[in-house]
């Protein structure tokens, strides 16, 4: 018996030993410093450096500027069916980047893990050379493959190459309701990296290649550094007040009551309930 159990423990220490062998060690003097807290720079849209709306300018085909223009009609007269953010679904890529609350970014050699506070959204970026593979199962955040680059030469790594795939539907831009094709063949590029003159701010280049899309649209976000953060938790279902009935946005009151969000919206169809008795 004990015998065995020596040679048992022979290979489990051999296995260990082999496994460490195979991980890349994970030297944090090769990798940026992205810890703490980051805090997005600019307002909800898409494009931080344009205004909100139809200033964002994205470069939609026929048929989805026209899907885009209805659901601006929807938000203007109170109504936010389009939203998915607003049934508690997750915003995806790459509408999650936009960082409605704070993000935080935890480098290792073989990933970086994004993790966003609304909605507790995260990211998975793999940096260890491997490919995209055949089949992906598709999820909101997509499946993302990175690769770390060294700028300057000078044996450092300061930007990191991101390709996602993989993403699942519905999913749109921001807010307004920027659409995203339907086929969900989306693709993201990123090229993440601190800025030189400031390394407490963190720039990231997105550019979206989609369907709905004439060519692809680059805009650059950007996140402020926190170094003592305080983080909170976010939980959607906890204070969203919208209900949705059919294509019909309504609110629930502190009361609990359903109330409208446009002016001389009809109730909702109580075809489905009995009639009141006396």
């Amino acid at each position: 018996m004990i015998y065995r159990n020596s040679i048992a423990v022979a290979t489990l220490a051999a296995v260990v030993c082999l496994g460490a062998a195979r991980a890349p060690a994970h030297d944090a003097s090769r990798y940026p410093d992205w810890a703490g807290q980051w805090d997005r720079i600019g307002g909800g849209s898409f494009d931080p450096s344009k205004r909100p709306g139809r200033a964002q300018q994205p470069p939609l085909t026929a048929e989805y500027q026209a899907i885009w223009e209805a659901n601006m009609a929807d938000e203007a007269t109170g109504g936010q069916s389009y939203n998915t953010q607003v049934h508690c679904l997750p915003g995806g890529m790459p509408r999650m980047m936009i960082a409605y609350q704070p993000m935080e970014a935890i480098i290792t050699a073989e990933l970086t893990y994004i993790h966003i506070a609304f909605f507790g959204e995260y990211r998975r970026i793999y940096t260890d050379g491997r490919s995209f593979p055949a089949s992906i199962k598709p999820t909101f955040s997509g499946y993302s493959i990175g690769r770390w680059i060294d700028q300057d030469n000078d044996g450092r790594f300061n930007a990191l190459e991101v390709e996602t795939r993989g993403m699942k539907g519905p999913r749109i831009l921001d807010p307004s309701g920027i659409p995203l094709h339907k086929d969900n063949e989306t693709i993201v590029k990123e090229r993440l990296a601190l800025d030189k003159a400031d390394p407490d701010v963190l720039r990231d280049e997105i550019t979206t290649f989609d369907h709905a899309l004439t060519r692809p649209w680059t805009v650059t976000r950007s996140y402020r550094r926190i170094r003592n953060p305080i983080w909170i938790e976010d939980v959607c279902a906890e204070n969203n007040g919208y209900v949705f009935i059919g294509k019909e946005t309504y609110l629930r009151s502190a009361d609990g009551h359903l109330m409208p969000t446009k002016k001389d919206q009809p109730p909702p169809d109580l075809r489905r309930f009995n009639p009141a008795r006396p």
